[in-house]
């Protein structure tokens, strides 16, 4: 009769999360698209991004929509808090928003004024900090194959270069219509999944309200995009998927891997850039047009084509993320080899993509139609 009682309130507990987390989503997803909306029409005249050389848009698009995802995720955090629904300490409430409201502050001013990338590195680094301090860093994780490990007084770098790094590694990423506001919906989503089935309902309805807003968005930029996301949504939204792990992994070590998991596909595309630059001496501060996704639109293939096989490929990071945090041991080596192998077949797809591109098309479309980042990296 015990075990019965328990069964049924544990059932009753895992419905009341579900309806909570719909009408979470509902309100989310509402207010995120009327936001943006309005920024559409504010910004028409006052933010505009000119196409370049390195645009991939022909005609100046308005930019700076994802402060309504900022607005909404702040907004939506603070009202669960506020109700009760959050049983979070204070303080993580507090340095989350703080945090990612430097960090989308610095961001809103960047699509206006054009910031130096060395002020948002030091306003992304005291956001970090601030994060360090109120909620902690990295103390062990468990990484498959391999196990747990300590990682004791060496986890507060470590932690500092993470939050920092997938902040600007998500700048970085937002350079064609879509791609960073589908990647923040299949994360957000999958936070959703982990965080309510792992027993950690905060991380869980940040998930809803990153993914609701997200969506809310993506209607607005959904290719072809009406609005850009701009500095202040893309940075925000990387700040906070490297926050929830964060969270979470305080109270199980399983669930930092699941975070790199559900944003795999914005971190290997980064990481080999990056170090492909680093080795040809390429100066990583400048704009460039040499991410994988900015390669294979060079090469023919529409923004909704490669912003769904980046939805795609998250995905699959989502459902390996449940199978780890789950505890499935069978599918230990592959929740490592899966991402390895897929990332592998993307680069030689776009390498073969490119060789059967003519050399004179791919500059003719370069000059016509590539969007510069919204960052320098």
């Amino acid at each position: 009769m015990e075990r019965d009682d328990r069964r049924d309130a544990r059932t009753r507990r895992v419905i009341r999360l579900l309806i909570m987390s719909l009408a979470v989503a509902a309100g989310a997803l509402v207010l995120s698209c009327l936001c943006v909306a309005g920024l559409r029409r504010w910004a028409d005249e006052r933010m505009l991004d000119i196409p370049n050389v390195r645009s991939l848009h022909t005609w100046p698009i308005p930019r700076g929509g994802g402060l309504g995802i900022v607005i909404v995720v702040l907004i939506g955090t603070w009202g669960l808090f506020y109700f009760r629904i959050l049983s979070t300490p204070f303080r993580e409430i507090a340095a989350l928003s703080l945090g990612g409201g430097l960090v989308a502050l610095v961001g809103w001013l960047d699509d206006i004024h054009n910031v130096p990338s060395r002020v948002r590195l030091i306003v992304h680094a005291v956001s970090s900090i601030i994060i360090l301090m109120a909620i902690g860093h990295l103390n062990a994780v468990t990484v498959p194959v391999i196990g747990d490990i300590r990682l004791y007084s060496i986890g507060i770098p470590f932690t500092l270069i993470w939050i920092i790094g997938l902040t600007n590694a998500y700048n970085f990423m937002d350079g064609i219509d879509g791609i960073a506001g589908g990647q923040a919906v299949v994360a957000g989503l999958g936070w959703t999944i982990i965080g309510l089935i792992g027993g950690q309902s905060f991380v869980g309805l940040m998930g809803v309200l990153l993914a609701a807003s997200s969506l809310g968005f993506l209607f607005h930029n959904w290719p072809p995009a009406r609005i850009f996301m701009g500095d202040v949504g893309s940075a925000f939204i990387g700040f906070t998927l490297a926050v929830l792990p964060i969270i979470a992994v305080q109270r199980n070590p399983r669930f930092m891997f699941a975070g790199i998991l559900l944003v795999w596909p914005f971190i290997f595309d980064t990481s080999f850039t990056l170090v492909r630059r680093l080795i040809k001496k390429e100066n990583v501060f400048e704009a460039h047009r040499s991410h994988i996704y900015q390669r294979l639109v060079i090469a023919g293939y529409s923004h909704r084509f490669v912003t769904l096989m980046y939805m795609g490929f998250s995905a699959t990071g989502a459902i390996l993320a449940l199978f780890w945090v789950k505890g499935f041991h069978h599918f230990n080596a592959l929740v490592i080899l899966i991402p390895i192998v897929l990332f592998a077949g993307l680069w030689r797809f776009t390498v073969l993509s490119e060789k059967k591109c003519h050399p004179v098309k791919v500059e003719i479309k370069t000059m016509l139609a590539f969007r510069k980042p919204n960052n320098l990296q």
